[in-house]
């Protein structure tokens, strides 16, 4: 078995479901109870892909508003990201275009993945940012329509990542 540490960040603006994401996927929980996360939270999950175990180091970062931004020291060492969006609030979306210029500025090209949370409300969802869904679409390793609170697509999400963040492993 081949042992690896990769840090994982996870982007997005507020309240698109970034924590309750990792904790479903970490802990299996999900919570009604909204809390702010104030800085960065960081969890660990082990898995295991052919021969390689990975731990991942996930960075669960403050959500971007108009009165706080993603510092850039969050970032460095990442090996790569999860660009969270709720499509609920189509204003998300265009955080994670300027999240994701941020990383590139920062770090450079680094693999991530985009989550469209919230699938178990669908039926809210609104793209009148369509263009800018397609173009990270497009740029991402994978994009997933995603629910913290039924668990849908969250393993299949962090495990894309996985597999773009290990050289050598084939997408699932």
């Amino acid at each position: 078995m081949i042992g690896m540490q990769k840090k994982i960040c996870m982007l997005g603006a507020f309240s698109v479901g970034k924590t309750s994401l990792v904790s479903q996927y970490v802990n299996s929980i999900f919570s009604e109870k909204y809390t702010t996360t104030i800085g960065v939270k960081i969890d660990k999950k082990q898995i295991t892909m052919d021969e390689h175990v990975l731990s991942m180091i996930l960075w669960d970062v403050y959500g971007e508003d108009n009165h706080q931004t993603v510092m850039p020291s969050y970032l460095r060492g990442m090996a790569g990201f999860i660009l969270v969006a709720d499509p609920t609030r189509p204003s998300t979306l265009d955080t994670t275009l300027s999240l994701r210029k941020m990383v590139s500025e920062t770090v450079g090209d680094v693999p991530f993945v985009l989550a469209l949370n919230k699938v178990d409300i669908k039926d809210q969802w609104n793209f009148e940012a369509l263009e800018t869904l397609n173009a990270l679409k497009t740029a991402s390793a994978g994009s997933f329509e995603t629910s913290a609170k039924t668990d849908t697509g969250v393993d299949d999400l962090f495990n894309c990542l996985a597999c773009a963040v290990l050289p050598g492993l084939p997408a699932p």
